[in-house]
């Protein structure tokens, strides 16, 4: 093959690639100037906002009751312009026509508000930590949950991705989920709404979906999927999105590994849920659901 044919061949490529009707459903249509979410600066978003959650564990190895309140200044204002420059590409992103002088104050309000919420998120990672330090016989203490369980890492995702999705940011929570997910094996919507006290032990393969009601003290194992049952189509038959369809668990529940609940049903306070089990059904508070042992 000649170096003509090849430059050729290129133009074909490039011809095709052009084509608007080949892009259908497919091409971002980009206002000039606007900025575009980068995952990389989310990425620092999410390690700025570990840090400020279990400080000492993470990127600084020399803070201590001295120096932290500086380092956590200095962190919080990188945090602060990282998430505002971002929360303002997601609005652009979803190009909703608004001029971007009025999205550049909605974006830093987001910032802001997301800042204050930092110390209810410390306070509720912290009794995930405890949750599984207490459920994990292995776990040697809590500074070994925090730096090595990818539960936890996981799950900190989720709440700050669940932090912005509660003030209106678009497109950033589920980056942000997806960052764990593809790390930890570990899949949770960022519109479901979990507790506290909850664990995940191993994890890999698990599934939280985006209706999801978890309450406080909840353990799953790995392989769990809360799952949607059936999807309810509109007169065009596509699914209609947005409606309930993904399980409640209530307090306490312990859910074990491989176990598939599906459709917008209720696992009643302190139940149990035994592994590689399929359900579709409610069940009662307290109840423990295991496999049947065939009959010889």
């Amino acid at each position: 093959m000649t170096l003509s044919n090849h430059t050729s061949f290129l133009s074909e490529a490039v011809e095709a690639l052009s084509d608007p009707q080949s892009c259908q459903g497919l091409l971002h249509r980009h206002r000039d100037g606007d900025p575009l979410p980068s995952a990389k600066a989310l990425r620092r978003a999410v390690e700025l906002t570990r840090n400020l959650v279990f400080p000492g564990y993470f990127g600084i190895p020399n803070v201590n009751s001295r120096t932290l309140k500086y380092h956590t200044g200095v962190m919080v204002e990188e945090l602060y312009g990282v998430m505002a420059e971002q929360i303002l590409a997601a609005f652009c992103f979803e190009d909703t026509g608004e001029d971007i002088g009025i999205l550049r104050l909605r974006a830093t309000d987001c910032a802001a508000m997301f800042i204050t919420r930092l110390p209810r998120l410390r306070q509720v990672l912290a009794t995930d930590v405890e949750a599984a330090y207490n459920g994990d016989p292995a776990a040697k203490s809590h500074g070994e949950v925090i730096s090595c369980y990818p539960a936890i890492r996981a799950i900190l995702n989720y709440r700050m991705a669940h932090a912005l999705l509660t003030e209106g940011v678009p497109f950033l929570p589920r980056i942000i989920t997806e960052m764990a997910h593809s790390e930890t094996g570990i899949d949770i919507h960022p519109g479901a709404r979990i507790g506290t006290h909850f664990t995940i032990d191993h994890g890999t393969g698990v599934v939280i979906g985006e209706t999801c009601v978890i309450g406080n003290h909840v353990k799953l194992y790995q392989g769990v999927t809360l799952g949607a049952k059936s999807f309810p189509l509109d007169a065009d038959g596509n699914p209609v999105k947005g409606i309930p369809r993904h399980p409640i668990l209530e307090d306490d529940v312990i859910v074990y590994s491989n176990a598939t609940i599906l459709g917008r049903i209720t696992i009643g306070r302190g139940a149990t849920v035994g592994g590689n089990i399929w359900v579709t059904e409610d069940v009662p508070a307290g109840a423990r659901i295991v496999q049947t042992k065939a009959k010889k």
